[in-house]
């Protein structure tokens, strides 16, 4: 019996807001018997390097990949892209752009939960961050380690989120930008986890038409935890848009023992992979 290829095409490095370097990210992958994994951290491609020198002669395939954070309507959505190569130009200018604004959007959100009492959170927040990329799962370790809240989610729910006091709305890059970037660098432009958006069906189904006429191409249809419900309507929409389905842990760190590189239920056999189209 042939054994089936484990495709993982969603995970974070210490690059963007993971807890593991490129490094230990390929090892653990590799430990959890995955055969292809895309690392694809928040608005920038910094951690590409380190992981494909860690790849080199292992039987591990390294997909380069970005995770885009975009403004549609008055919702945060967030674009993968796959197959990228990442010495792009118009990708990188605009990839520099969105972490210059998470820059000042991360002095906004410490100044507003100094606002409400919490001192010293865009520096407590910078202890958890790398160079490259602060973010709001950084200002969330701070908080609960400061006893603020006892968990992440609890962080998010009492801080974090609209009409919380350290929340402030994003201002990304438009679902025109991101894709036209990807498709510029030669990749695949995904629409990631999108059972996650707080978005009613009807406007899902306007953001996915939108998104193929502006070149988009893949639907994430199995995206960690999912009920098997959810991935029965996302592998609908992807067949019904002629979508190609992705699929992908969005692993960020070994203390979610709920979200494991690899351990992802299979696509429906209705769906055509992403992978399908790779030479």
């Amino acid at each position: 019996m042939t054994q089936m290829t484990c495709y993982d095409l969603h995970s974070h490095s210490t690059a963007s807001d993971g807890s593991l370097s490129p490094e230990d990210l390929i090892a653990r992958t590799i430990e959890q018997g995955v055969d292809v994994l895309a690392l694809t951290d928040h608005d920038g491609t910094e951690g590409l390097a380190e992981a494909k020198q860690a790849v080199k002669d292992t039987d591990l395939t390294l997909i380069s990949g970005v995770e885009i954070s975009v403004t549609w309507g008055k919702n945060t959505v967030h674009i993968l892209g796959l197959n990228i190569d990442s010495d792009t130009d118009s990708l990188q200018q605009g990839l520099t752009k969105l972490r210059d604004y998470r820059i000042g959007r991360a002095q906004e959100i410490a100044k507003r939960l100094d606002k409400s009492g919490i001192s010293g959170a865009l520096e407590g927040a910078r202890k958890y961050a790398s160079d490259i990329m602060l973010g709001r799962l950084h200002f969330a370790k701070f908080l609960v380690e400061q006893g603020y809240a006892k968990n992440i989610n609890d962080v998010f729910k009492r801080y974090l989120v609209r009409n919380k006091p350290g929340y402030v709305p994003g201002e990304w890059a438009s679902l025109a930008d991101a894709v036209n970037w990807i498709n510029e660098a030669g990749g695949q432009a995904v629409i990631a986890h999108p059972a996650r958006y707080r978005i009613t069906a009807t406007k899902l189904r306007r953001l996915v038409t939108e998104f193929k006429e502006i070149g988009g191409v893949g639907f994430e249809v199995v995206s960690g935890r999912q009920h098997p419900e959810e991935i029965k309507t996302l592998a609908r929409i992807a067949e019904q848009f002629e979508l190609l389905a992705s699929c992908g842990s969005d692993f960020h760190t070994p203390d979610n023992t709920w979200v494991e590189l690899g351990r992802l239920p299979p696509l429906p056999e209705s769906c055509v992979p992403v992978w399908s189209t790779w030479g």
